[in-house]
């Protein structure tokens, strides 16, 4: 078995999705070489018996499983790699899709370069259909190539999406790589520290995977519990460096990589998305930057990512979380009050 591809699935029985992903699997140009890996998160609905059905038809190929309990999808993905088979293995969402030749392109690179991980670019849309999306370009070739300690630190900035990479099972068996669970934004954590394996990466400069973005599902749903599976994926992600021998020869790229996940992300995506904002929980996320790493504004990425307004209002919200609200508020205020005039 060359590769397994593992998908988790929620409640995606409606509206087709389940179908659609796995179609698109089992059209791959390579699907007599490779098993499909589907996990139901103890879903509500009947994605499990959908599942089960296909397995039913294809038993060489599909092999179908369900979590005891819903464990997010760094859950239902470690229950996938402890039943993979294959030599490489790849992950899919459940609601996205694959080009045709997606898999046989990324193994076929792998061979011809000796490369233990391999990705490629996506296209981002928000309709099930062959229509090409917004192409979104991922990795960079400077990050390719035989792994040194400037690629390892550029894909720690940067590690990019694992569901648009194979990896080799090998290295993930030998370091028993795995993911959060019970928590979303897993592979924020599993992903920066994934790349820190593995010794050469290459990738395919082709929109080869369709990643599917509604509005209306839970993912693009904003809530206080979300912001804080964010935080805990940021703080894994300082653990698991320093659990493998990471946190020192990378620890600029690894602060910058946390004060971008833990707190800019997690600051304005809570001040935009969540209805009732809470002071209590924006003086959790100060209390928990300065904790990890108090100088992170003075960070020399930090600086090139963030523009001039980004750092100032960190920085108020360093001085007072009530302070950093109101400005928030007057500012973006005044702007909206600014385009119903124009």
């Amino acid at each position: 078995m060359k590769l397994s591809v593992i998908v988790p699935f929620y409640n995606m029985a409606e509206g087709g999705k389940v179908t659609y992903c796995m179609e698109s699997l089992l059209h791959q140009t390579m699907i007599r070489e490779m098993e499909i890996v589907a996990v139901d998160d103890c879903s509500g609905d009947g994605t499990y018996e959908v599942l089960k059905g296909y397995e039913a038809r294809y038993p060489q190929t599909v092999r179908a499983f369900r979590t005891p309990e819903n464990r997010r999808q760094g859950g239902a993905r470690n229950l996938g790699l402890d039943h993979a088979r294959g030599a490489w293995i790849g992950f899919m969402d459940g609601d996205d899709w694959a080009a045709e030749d997606m898999y046989e392109k990324l193994l076929t690179k792998a061979l011809e370069t000796g490369a233990d991980v391999v990705g490629c670019d996506l296209h981002e849309t928000s309709e099930h259909s062959s229509r090409i999306g917004r192409i979104r370009n991922a990795n960079t070739m400077d990050q390719t190539g035989i792994l040194d300690e400037e690629k390892y630190r550029k894909l720690m900035r940067n590690p990019c999406s694992m569901v648009i990479k194979i990896y080799k099972k090998e290295v993930i068996d030998k370091y028993h790589l795995r993911f959060p669970e019970g928590i979303f934004y897993e592979d924020n954590c599993a992903g920066p520290v994934w790349m820190l394996h593995f010794t050469h990466f290459e990738k395919v400069p082709e929109p080869l995977y369709y990643y599917y973005q509604d509005q209306g599902s839970t993912t693009h749903y904003i809530s206080e519990a979300k912001c804080r599976d964010r935080m805990r994926a940021g703080e894994l992600l300082v653990e698991w460096c320093k659990r493998d021998g990471f946190y020192e020869p990378y620890q600029k790229e690894l602060e910058f990589a946390f004060a971008k996940l833990y707190y800019m992300n997690t600051l304005f995506t809570y001040m935009i998305g969540v209805r009732h904002v809470r002071l209590r929980f924006l003086g959790d996320l100060r209390r928990g930057i300065q904790q990890q790493f108090p100088h992170f504004r003075e960070n020399v990425y930090f600086r090139q990512e963030y523009d001039a307004e980004q750092q100032r209002m960190a920085g108020l919200h360093m001085r007072s979380s009530l302070l950093f609200y109101l400005y928030y508020k007057a500012l973006y205020g005044y702007r909206k009050l600014r385009r119903i005039l124009q």
